[in-house]
């Protein structure tokens, strides 16, 4: 059967034939299966770009027409797009010359623990391992071990403890915990933990969404008690002083473009997803003076951001560079030091079709490049200190849109 290419776009290719009998078949294109669907001989010639024919009744005419329409698995097809969507960082390396690392939490529900981990484990060919009732350790992965658990500090505790029903004391307290996981079960996500992968591997973790999704894993949409997000922490390039304040400068830049970015949840905005920074904060860090040595960095953000609530939450980076300045500034045994920010993104739409990791990682790849440009990120900063400072540029402009217009990297 003779084909040829009619028309190539950014749209999937369709092929013409003149001689094709009248047919239904699956044919490989471009690596994917392609529903065909032929006419009879009765039928008329393909238009030059092609879109979903099914939709208008072919008309009589001399030529024998078979047509390509969308794609039978045209989520695969969307997958591949989001793939080439995943924008780079402008810093591809860490400060020991290998590739940067972010690690991703997703907090879902829909699948009790034992399939999440299971499914999380046959996606990626991990061994499961369990660590507790209710924590999975899922190793096997040349970058480190992936984690699923129940995001409950107090069950998990409990769940590394045996059990034991030999006395009244033991039965009570197994029934208690058995309350307490009861009511877990639909108020707490399930989560998971990825190790730090290579940027290059971030393309995986969206394919795991898309195949948890299908195994029927549930996001913050999905019920009005479900305050569920995701994180990001993506490894620093440098641990200079400069560096990270220019990151937190283009942060607090475009922290409002972000938020509204985000489409925040209802049932996050009621359950108050994170404070924002003060703004006096705010001020002081995006003057055009400030760029401080580290001790100054850490200690004036202790003094006005003392807690992990926090956006971009600094601490675990500054608990890595200087631990005993932070312990003395923030009483909160749940920072755990690290390299790399934590950003924390509102929800976790894990349900819906057109949700995945690039939509966030993206709009965090603009922080990343205004910092990286410290031209436009100083002519940023100034715009944005002469709107805090400006009681009718407040009131009658919007940031956000401000942003959106002429502060990216377009």
């Amino acid at each position: 059967m003779a084909a040829v290419i009619i028309q190539q776009t950014d749209k999937p290719q369709f092929f013409i034939s003149l001689d094709a009998p009248s047919t239904r078949t699956n044919a490989p294109l471009n690596g994917f299966a392609y529903d065909t669907l032929a006419a009879g001989p009765l039928g008329r010639q393909l238009p030059t770009v092609c879109e979903d024919t099914e939709s208008g009744r072919l008309a009589d005419g001399e030529a024998r027409t078979l047509y390509y329409r969308e794609p039978v698995i045209a989520e695969k097809t969307k997958m591949q797009d989001k793939y080439q969507k995943l924008k780079q960082p402008p810093w591809l390396k860490n400060s020991h010359g290998e590739s940067r690392r972010v690690g991703v939490e997703l907090e879902i529900s829909g699948l009790d623990l034992d399939v999440l981990a299971g499914s999380v484990a046959q996606i990626l060919g991990l061994d499961i391992e369990t660590k507790g009732r209710y924590e999975r350790l899922l190793k096997g992965d040349s970058d480190g071990d992936w984690l699923v658990e129940l995001d409950f500090d107090l069950l998990k505790r409990l769940g590394r403890e045996p059990r034991s029903s030999d006395s009244f004391g033991g039965q009570l307290e197994e029934t208690s915990e058995d309350i307490l996981a009861w009511a877990a079960e639909s108020l707490v996500p399930h989560e998971v933990v990825s190790p730090p992968l290579p940027l290059a591997r971030l393309g995986e973790v969206e394919e795991l969404i898309t195949q948890l999704r299908e195994r029927g894993a549930k996001g913050t949409s999905d019920r009005a008690t479900n305050a569920f997000g995701m994180q990001f922490n993506p490894e620093l390039p440098s641990l200079e002083p400069r560096l990270i304040t220019a990151c937190l400068k283009a942060f607090l830049c475009l922290y409002d473009w972000l938020y509204v970015r985000a489409d925040i949840n209802f049932t996050r905005r009621v359950t108050s997803y994170v404070d924002p920074f003060p703004t006096n904060y705010v001020k002081k860090v995006i003057a055009a003076d400030y760029w401080p040595d580290l001790s100054t960095l850490i200690d004036d953000y202790l003094a006005d951001n003392p807690t992990r609530n926090r956006a971009l939450d600094m601490l675990p980076l500054f608990m890595f560079l200087d631990e005993d300045r932070v312990r003395s500034g923030a009483d909160d045994t749940l920072i755990k030091a690290r390299p790399t920010f934590h950003y924390r993104l509102p929800d976790c739409e894990i349900d819906k079709p057109e949700w995945g990791l690039y939509v966030s990682w993206n709009d965090w790849v603009e922080v990343e490049r205004l910092a990286a440009d410290e031209t436009r990120l100083q002519r940023c900063c100034a715009a944005y200190l002469q709107y805090l400072n400006s009681p009718l540029k407040r009131i009658f402009s919007n940031w956000a849109t401000t942003v959106e217009n002429r502060w990216l990297d377009q």
